[in-house]
C-alpha cells in the first residue's frame, strides 16, 4: 500500500502544480483600481506591540517574537466598504502564527462582537498556506465564536510577492477578493445573520497555537522568530459610522445593480472548485442550527 499512496500523493502534488500555474480566469473588471490607495497614517494607529512594529507613509511591518506580537487599527469605525491591503507573508515554519486584516467591534461590543476576517493560518514548510476568510454575527457570548469560516489555498506563493486582499461590506453582502477576483460571497438572508453594527478595521500577527495550524497541532516555534508581516498598497473606501445616511460603500462590479457580473462569478466558481479547502456550511460537525443560512 505504501507505494500505491506514495504514487498518489506524487499525483495529487503534481495537479497542483499544474494548477499553479494557470490561475482563475479574468474577472473581467478590477474594483481595486476605483479606490484611491491611502498611506498608513492617513487611516492606522498603532493599537499593540508598538516595538514590534515599522511604519513609513506608504506602509508598515509588524512582526511577532516571543515576547509579543503587533497590531495596527483604523482611526474610525465604518460602518460599510470596500477594505483592502497588499500583504506579504513569511515563508518557511509559521505554523500557529496568524497573519490577519480584518474588520471587527470587538473592543465596544466585548463578549457580543461581529467580525469580517481575512486571516493566514502559518503553516509548516512543506504545507500551502491557507487563506481563512470568516464572518462573526454577535457571535462570542460565553466565548462561543460562532464562526462563518470557508478556507482557501492560493494560485501563487503569498511569500514571494505582494498581493492584494480585501473584503466589500454592503448592506446586503459580504465580498472577499484576491487580486480582484472575487473568492467568496456572503448574502444577507437576514439581521440575525449579517454584520450591521459599525466595525474598525485593523491588522495583527499573533500567536494561536491552540488552533492555527492543523487544529493546534503544529504550534509556534520561536527557534524561527522573528515571524513578519508585511503590509502596503491600503484601500480603504468606506462609509464613516455616523456619516451621511446618503452615503454608499463603492461598486465592486460593473454592472448597474452593483452586484458581480457573470464573468466575475465564473472566476469565483473556478476558484472555489479549485481551491477551497472548507466551508463551514458543508462541515458534518457543525450545528446546522447556529447557520441557518446554511
Amino acid at each position: 500500500m505504501a507505494p500505491i499512496f506514495s504514487l498518489f500523493l506524487s499525483f495529487v502534488m503534481l495537479s497542483w502544480s499544474i494548477a499553479q500555474g494557470q490561475g482563475p480566469p479574468s474577472p473581467g473588471y478590477s474594483p481595486s483600481t476605483s479606490v484611491r490607495t491611502l498611506k498608513f497614517d492617513q487611516v492606522f494607529r498603532n493599537l499593540w506591540g508598538p516595538q514590534h512594529q515599522r511604519a513609513d507613509q506608504d506602509s508598515i511591518t509588524i512582526w511577532l517574537d516571543k515576547t509579543s506580537g503587533s497590531g495596527f487599527k483604523s482611526i474610525q469605525p465604518y460602518q460599510s466598504g470596500y477594505f483592502g491591503a497588499a500583504m506579504k507573508l513569511q515563508p518557511g515554519y509559521t505554523a500557529g502564527v496568524i497573519t490577519s486584516f480584518y474588520l471587527s467591534n470587538n473592543e465596544d461590543h466585548p463578549g457580543n462582537h461581529d467580525e469580517i476576517d481575512i486571516e493566514f493560518l502559518g503553516t509548516t514548510p512543506d504545507e500551502l498556506y491557507t487563506l481563512q476568510t470568516n464572518v462573526y454575527i454577535k457571535g462570542s457570548g460565553d466565548g462561543n465564536l460562532i464562526g462563518r469560516e470557508m478556507k482557501f489555498h492560493l494560485w501563487f506563493d503569498p511569500t514571494q510577492d505582494f498581493h492584494n486582499y480585501a473584503a466589500l461590506w454592503t448592506p446586503s453582502e459580504i465580498i472577499f477578493f484576491v487580486d480582484d477576483v472575487p473568492i467568496r460571497r456572503y448574502t444577507r438572508k437576514s439581521e440575525a445573520t449579517f454584520p450591521t453594527r459599525p466595525m474598525w478595521v485593523y491588522g495583527s500577527i499573533w500567536d494561536a497555537s491552540t488552533w492555527a495550524t492543523d487544529n493546534g497541532r503544529y504550534k509556534a516555534n520561536y527557534n524561527y522568530q522573528p515571524f513578519v508581516g508585511k503590509y502596503t498598497n491600503f484601500k480603504i473606501s468606506g462609509c464613516i459610522a455616523g456619516g451621511p445616511a446618503s452615503c454608499r460603500p463603492p461598486s465592486v462590479s460593473p454592472s448597474d445593480t452593483g452586484s458581480l457580473s457573470q464573468q466575475q462569478l465564473e472566476a469565483m466558481n473556478w476558484v472555489q472548485r479549485n481551491y477551497l479547502v472548507y466551508d463551514y456550511c458543508q462541515d458534518p460537525k457543525r450545528d446546522h442550527g447556529q447557520i441557518p443560512e446554511c
